[in-house]
């Protein structure tokens, strides 16, 4: 706790004097005690579009991991269909998802739906490949024993292959965590009145940079405390039902 308190002191004090030596007016980079008031000040607006972020990325992030998850068990079930897909998920990668969020936005519409969508988008990648790759790092020696003993694939995939895919899945989903709220701030770029994300962009326009920067902190913070509930779920998960 003190390393962290240090390097929050060390940052808001190079904060303020880049503003001091530099001169730079408040419309370019507000003071630390401009963003502590803009965001006291704006708490309930804040607040409320803290709000929609947060239930756009709770419910993206479940739907991607979920969609990530099942597409995982799918292909490792057959090495043809993973053969298939493998190429189509890593080539999917390569277009940035600002570039898919207009196209959303218009197929969508405006409200929640587009932004759930990129959140679903940015989560099911980093989900389906961990687990994935968890999936086709059961020991070999433990399925043949498996197989000698007469077991299904059904039952080696729920009771041999899954279980031992679990690590890798919670690391998955952990990445996912961090990664979600992006999309979700993405897609109110775009297109929304409501979030932080659309929050920033009509701040932006009015000039009013406090605003922006308390919102940025606002889902920082919030980014931080999604990612920390995550792992804290998964850790009493697997303390319950883990080996």
């Amino acid at each position: 706790m003190r390393t962290v308190a240090a390097l929050i002191v060390t940052v808001l004090a190079l904060w303020q004097g880049i503003i001091w030596l530099a001169q730079m007016p408040p419309f370019l980079l507000p003071s630390p005690v401009a963003v502590a008031d803009a965001l006291w000040i704006n708490r309930a607006e804040i607040a409320r579009h803290a709000g929609f972020t947060l239930a756009e990325v709770v419910l993206g992030f479940a739907l991607g991991a979920a969609l990530g998850a099942a597409l995982a068990v799918a292909m490792g079930f057959s090495q043809r269909l993973a053969g298939v897909l493998r190429p189509i998920l890593t080539f999917s990668q390569t277009i940035p998802v600002f570039a898919l969020a207009p196209i959303l936005t218009l197929w969508l519409g405006f409200g929640m739906a587009p932004k759930i969508a990129v959140t679903v988008l940015i989560v099911f990648f980093p989900v389906a490949s961990a687990f994935l790759d968890g999936l086709m790092r059961t020991p070999q020696a433990a399925l043949d024993l498996a197989q000698v003993m007469g077991a299904s694939r059904l039952r080696i995939m729920r009771h041999l292959r899954v279980p031992a895919a679990l690590p890798s899945l919670a690391t998955g989903l952990r990445l996912a965590a961090v990664y979600a709220p992006i999309g979700a701030v993405i897609g109110e770029w775009v297109g929304g009145a409501r979030g932080l994300g659309a929050l920033m962009i009509h701040a932006n326009g009015r000039m009013k940079t406090d605003l922006v920067f308390a919102a940025l902190l606002v889902l920082s913070v919030m980014t931080v405390i999604f990612a920390k509930a995550v792992a804290l779920a998964l850790h009493r998960l697997w303390r319950r039902y883990g080996a």
